[in-house]
C-alpha cells in the first residue's frame, strides 16, 4: 500500500489522541485545582527520495508522527476568593491527601464540605487526611478556622492539621486525583482558607487548541482522499492499458 497513506493515518491517530486530552481539559476548565496533561509528538524520521528513472534526488519525506510521551502540567492556577470557610487553596507546591476506596490519593481541589459524621471531605466524599494520617473530624455543622499552616481549629480548640504532601513525578489517577512514587511534606506552601485554585486551563484557550487540532486532522484526511483518488485513477488507467 502507498506509504503516504500510513504517514497521514499516523497523523490522524495522533490528533485523535490529542482531541481526547483537549476534550478532558474542556470538561474540567471550571474544576478547582485541575491540571492538564501535556503530550509531545515525535516524528518517526525521514527518508531521501530519488527518481527511479533518472536517479536524481527528489527530496526528503517524513515517515509519520506518534506521541512521544506526556506529563502533567503542575503550574499553579490563579487563586479565586470565595469566602466559603470550607474552601481551601494551596499556595505553593503539594497536594491534599485524601482517603479513597483505592487507598490514599492526592488532589489540588480544595472545595471541601462536612459529611454527616462531621468529617472534612471532598465534593465526592473522600475524607481529607491530617498529618497523623487519619481523617479530620471537625464536627457536624461546625465552622472551622484553618490557618496558613493547615491547622484546623473549632471554637479555639485545635482538632488537627491538614496534611499537605509533595509528590515526586505525580501521575493522574481515577476521578481526577493524583498518585506518586514518593510522598513527602510540602515546603513553603500556605493553606488559604476561603479561596479556590482555578484550573490550569481556560475554556477559551482550550477551544482554540481544539480547532487547531481539528484542522490538522482534516488536512490529513483531505490528503488521504487525494491519495485514494490518485490510486483509483492509476488502477483504472492500468486496467484500460491492459485491455
Amino acid at each position: 500500500m502507498d506509504r503516504s497513506l500510513y504517514i497521514m493515518a499516523s497523523g490522524m491517530l495522533t490528533e485523535l489522541a490529542r482531541q481526547d486530552r483537549i476534550a478532558n481539559d474542556l470538561a474540567n476548565a471550571s474544576t478547582p485545582g485541575y491540571k492538564s496533561t501535556v503530550a509531545t509528538q515525535h516524528a518517526f524520521g525521514e527518508v531521501l527520495l530519488e527518481s527511479r528513472r533518472t536517479g536524481a534526488t527528489v527530496g526528503r519525506v517524513g515517515l509519520g508522527v506518534e506521541e512521544a510521551g506526556s506529563r502533567v502540567d503542575l503550574t499553579q492556577g490563579a487563586l479565586r476568593q470565595t469566602t466559603e470557610p470550607l474552601d481551601v487553596a494551596l499556595d505553593g507546591e503539594g497536594f491534599l491527601a485524601v482517603a479513597t476506596a483505592n487507598g490514599t490519593r492526592y488532589t489540588r481541589n480544595g472545595q471541601l464540605r462536612l459529611d454527616v459524621r462531621g468529617q472534612l471531605v471532598t465534593t465526592i466524599g473522600d475524607a481529607v487526611l491530617g498529618t497523623n494520617g487519619r481523617p479530620l473530624v471537625v464536627g457536624a455543622g461546625a465552622t472551622p478556622k484553618i490557618g496558613a499552616d493547615g491547622t484546623v481549629e473549632v471554637g479555639g480548640r485545635t482538632v488537627g492539621t491538614i496534611a499537605v504532601t509533595a509528590l515526586t513525578n505525580p501521575s493522574k489517577a481515577e476521578g481526577g486525583l493524583f498518585t506518586g512514587g514518593v510522598a513527602g511534606p510540602a515546603r513553603e506552601t500556605a493553606v488559604r482558607q476561603g479561596y479556590l485554585e482555578q484550573a490550569s486551563v481556560t475554556a477559551a484557550e482550550t477551544m482554540v487548541e481544539m480547532i487547531e487540532s481539528l484542522r490538522a486532522f482534516e488536512a490529513d484526511q483531505r490528503v488521504i482522499h487525494a491519495i485514494d483518488e490518485s490510486l483509483q485513477r492509476g488502477i483504472a488507467a492500468g486496467g484500460t492499458n491492459g485491455t
